[in-house]
């Protein structure tokens, strides 16, 4: 289900159309629009809490965004941005977006399924109000999915003894992403990198996220689970083909090639 949702919500940071959103609102640079963004929900949140509720980025990276962001805008306005961001995005990648009504439904019923006890960036997302348009509800839905499983793989890495630093380092040599991509994209330097000592399980971990993210699914039902599976996957398939952070990104994540893998959804 990660694969057929994910793609959906990234557009939320991760294309032009949001970034221009960002730049017109006053950030300096993406990634102040990234945590101003991503943040909002929590309110004007300080970069220490961003630095830990985000868990792996390096605490400098947050704090050259925030508290800056808060005196660019509000966090009620940078809501108002992503979400304006993600329509635009949203519109350009799967011209029409009528006719969305069922999908919708279904993701915001797993959606409030999605447990947020524990689970910070959910709780904050799901407490937003749901917007009007049926492709938004969709958005928001996914939103809040990926950050109830989000908190979940936080905690498992916390319960399993990998740190920020050490969890990016071994994902990386488990999945043949670049260590200097990823030291760029999450703020490290090659000396911390190269310094960090990484021990433990992700395969465990990952097992622990999937189980902590079960509940929506087990409480939708496999009829209900399935057939929203077949109603995302064409959707992310279509902005996984459009959008180059779909392709390289710190998450190793390809809709494109894990959903062509046959029987995949079995």
């Amino acid at each position: 289900m990660w694969f057929r949702y994910e793609p959906y919500h990234d557009v939320t940071y991760f294309t032009p159309e949001s970034r221009a959103a960002t730049d017109a609102l006053g950030c300096k640079g993406g990634w102040m629009g990234y945590f101003g963004m991503r943040a909002a929900p929590l309110g004007a949140a300080s970069p220490e809490l961003v630095t830990a509720v985000f868990y792996n980025f390096a605490p400098r990276m947050v704090h050259r965004a925030l508290p800056d962001a808060w005196a660019v805008a509000s966090p009620a306005e940078f809501l108002e941005t992503r979400l304006l961001g993600a329509d635009r995005a949203l519109r350009r990648m799967l011209g029409d977006v009528s006719g969305m009504d069922e999908v919708a439904l279904l993701a915001q019923e797993a959606a409030l399924r999605a447990p947020v006890a524990g689970r910070p960036l959910a709780a904050a997302n799901r407490a937003l109000p749901w917007p009007s348009e049926p492709h938004l509800v969709l958005w928001q839905a996914c939103t809040i999915l990926r950050e109830s499983r989000g908190d979940g793989h936080v905690a498992a890495l916390v319960s399993a003894g990998v740190g920020p630093l050490e969890a990016l380092v071994l994902y990386a040599a488990a999945h043949g992403l670049d260590p200097a991509y990823m030291q760029v994209a999450r703020g490290w330097t090659p000396d911390e990198w190269n310094a960090a000592s990484p021990t433990g399980d992700l395969e465990a971990v990952e097992r622990a996220t999937d189980l902590a993210a079960a509940e929506p699914w087990l409480s939708l039902g496999a009829e209900k689970t399935a057939r929203l599976a077949a109603l995302l996957e064409p959707l992310a398939l279509r902005i996984a083909g459009q959008n180059e952070a779909m392709r390289v990104n710190p998450m190793a994540l390809d809709p494109v090639r894990e959903l062509a893998v046959p029987g995949w959804n079995t």
